[in-house]
């Protein structure tokens, strides 16, 4: 496991079996989210013995239709969470490339104001491996105006009073467009033939092309 940003790690699997679990108290890490599916769960489960540990699961898997997006604020606030409490945490998944990755990526692009683009960059330095599937890139780019959104709508509404109705529509759209995440389909349909699952981060046109194809998938 690596540590992303002050605080915040991300690993495998590996990172919380009970032989790390010194490793894990030294270094004062107290909350870990473990990303898994119920095929996984037989590797990927609580083996920590300690109660002083929190240990939250999500059965999310590493397939491109799979809506993670609904699960950025809740681990946005699992991590803020142990912070606020002068706790680590780590965010863990099989291979802690692709999923815990995707949720970390969220997590930054959110709190230090980044592109999908810088914060893959970012994370890159530090844990070089990080590769979430096209389906997870297509949404944190898609993630980019909606977390700017809910930003601008909290200044304003810190600095004035005014428009309270306005405010609070704006809130509510926010947030059902990452809890019900829909692909909204673009002009033509665009052909999701050779899009390249390996690229280390996609076009704007394969994503585009990707978001189509999750739209046809929800019809």
């Amino acid at each position: 496991m690596q540590e992303i940003v002050p605080g915040v790690y991300l690993g495998s699997y590996i990172a919380a079996q009970p032989h790390c679990l010194p490793n894990l108290l030294q270094k004062g890490i107290r909350y870990i989210l473990c990303v898994r599916t119920e095929a996984e769960s037989g590797y990927l489960r609580p083996q920590l013995p300690n109660p002083a540990f929190i240990y939250r699961t999500l059965d999310i898997a590493d397939k491109e239709t799979e809506n993670i997006m609904r699960f950025f604020p809740e681990v946005n606030a699992f991590i803020d969470e142990a912070l606020a409490k002068n706790s680590k945490v780590l965010i863990q998944s099989s291979s802690g490339n692709s999923r815990s990755a995707s949720f970390v990526l969220a997590y930054i692009m959110q709190k230090f104001r980044l592109t999908f683009s810088d914060a893959l960059d970012f994370v890159k330095t530090k844990r070089n491996s990080v590769d979430p599937n096209v389906g997870f890139q297509a949404q944190l780019f898609e993630y980019e105006p909606i977390y700017k959104a809910r930003l601008r709508v909290t200044i304003e509404g810190s600095s004035s009073k005014c428009r309270p109705k306005r405010k609070l529509e704006q809130l509510a759209g926010a947030a059902a467009e990452i809890s019900d995440y829909a692909v909204a389909p673009p002009p033509s349909p665009v052909s999701c033939e050779g899009l390249a699952l390996n690229a280390r981060a996609p076009s704007q046109s394969d994503l585009t092309s990707h978001l189509y194809k999750l739209w046809l998938l929800q019809r």
